[in-house]
């Protein structure tokens, strides 16, 4: 039987893939735009002599990474908004995390808050930091990507961990946990209990809200005293809303529908047993992109 070899190179890349997209995301912050980096990926792949390709992981992962490289000094040149101005995607998925996508999407604990962090990265401290310390990629590879030496990447990466240590906690590793915490700041919510919303906050806990231009972008509230002073906002949404558990990038969230309509999701991270950021978007267009058919359980 004759094998035609676009499709067996095409099913070669689509094994790729899932880790492709987890790069992109890392980098980028946008579900779409990391589709698009993908593709792009695979128009490059298309267009090369796979026989030169040593290693294809590794080149995918090469290519991907300048092709994320190019969309963030794009936006830089263009003025776009950044995650300064809004929240990055969510990755939503049902508690069970039995989507191996979703999960690849999310592993090592990227969280909402740590891709804040990342954006305030230049474009080429955050691919270091995002091939390497995250998948691992040495630096004699990293290098020609960003147009350095290998000793200049390292020191990107390096600059890039100081800034992100300690800017988002870990969270609980246990998801019942997280889970315990989420349910009680729920509770308190409903019954409008600032005493009960207070306890259950990190005192340097950090409320990022994007209701897209409804609500002119990005809001952010530090402290607990003044994210508990939220609590009749979040009465109304509690009492409001029919709020579904669910993970929201591998982290204990809330997905809240009004007459089955989507209208918010909630990420919590839980780090020593309180609540340390609080990440909701309400943006009704980016909430309409979001595929959570089976997301919430």
């Amino acid at each position: 039987m004759t094998v035609d070899p676009t499709e067996f190179l095409a099913a070669r890349f689509d094994e790729q893939r899932p880790h492709l997209k987890a790069v992109a995301y890392r980098m980028l912050g946008s579900l779409a735009e990391a589709d698009d980096a993908v593709q792009e990926a695979w128009l490059r792949l298309a267009r090369s002599d796979e026989r030169e390709i040593e290693n294809l992981a590794g080149w995918l992962t090469t290519v991907v990474g300048r092709i994320c490289l190019d969309m963030l000094r794009a936006r830089k040149r263009l003025g776009e908004e950044s995650l300064d101005a809004r929240l990055p995607d969510p990755v939503v998925s049902r508690e069970d995390g039995t989507d191996p996508e979703q999960q690849a999407l999310v592993a090592d604990s990227v969280g909402l808050a740590l891709l804040v962090v990342l954006e305030s990265l230049s474009p080429a401290e955050r691919l270091a930091f995002v091939l390497h310390d995250m998948f691992g990629l040495p630096f004699d590879q990293i290098a020609p990507i960003v147009d350095r030496t290998p000793a200049t990447a390292k020191k990107l990466a390096s600059r890039a961990r100081q800034r992100v240590r300690g800017a988002a906690p870990p969270a609980d590793p246990d998801p019942a946990d997280q889970r315990r915490v989420v349910d009680a700041f729920l509770s308190a919510a409903r019954g409008g209990d600032f005493e009960g919303l207070l306890s259950l906050l990190d005192p340097d806990v950090v409320l990022r809200a994007d209701g897209g231009v409804l609500t002119g972008g990005l809001r952010v509230i530090r402290g607990a005293g003044a994210v508990a002073g939220q609590d009749a906002t979040f009465r109304r949404m509690a009492t409001a809303a029919a709020a579904h558990p669910a993970l929201v990038n591998g982290l204990a969230g809330l997905v809240n529908t009004i007459d089955g309509e989507l209208v918010s999701v909630m990420s919590f991270t839980v780090a020593g047993g309180r609540i340390a950021a609080i990440d909701i978007l309400s943006d009704p267009e980016r909430l309409a992109l979001l595929d959570l058919d089976t997301a919430a359980g």
